[in-house]
């Protein structure tokens, strides 16, 4: 008990960085998520919650990124769609 609550005290730490930017706070958002929901699951299937902890940070992280990457593609989206409208230009999809 006492290692989870480290680990969820440093996760809080870390958290609380300034001056990030959004991939890294995206990534660092889902490498906390995802290591809590892992130790958790695995305690609760008996299992040892710092694997558990581990594993969930690694897939939260990548998670994290790939919606990083999901968002700033839809920004790009909608920016070429808005200039193209400000301009009288059809739209066109970004490169």
């Amino acid at each position: 008990m006492k290692k989870i609550i480290a680990i969820t005290a440093a996760t809080l730490a870390i958290a609380g960085c300034s001056n990030m930017s959004n991939t890294e706070q995206r990534t660092l958002s889902g490498a906390s998520i995802g290591a809590a929901a892992g130790a958790v699951g695995t305690a609760i299937f008996h299992g040892n919650p710092i694997w558990g902890a581990v594993g969930g940070a690694a897939v939260g992280a990548a998670s994290g990124y790939v919606y990083d990457a999901y968002k700033k593609d839809q920004a790009a989206e909608y920016n070429s769609g808005y200039n193209a409208g400000k301009n009288n230009q059809p739209a066109k999809a970004p490169n």
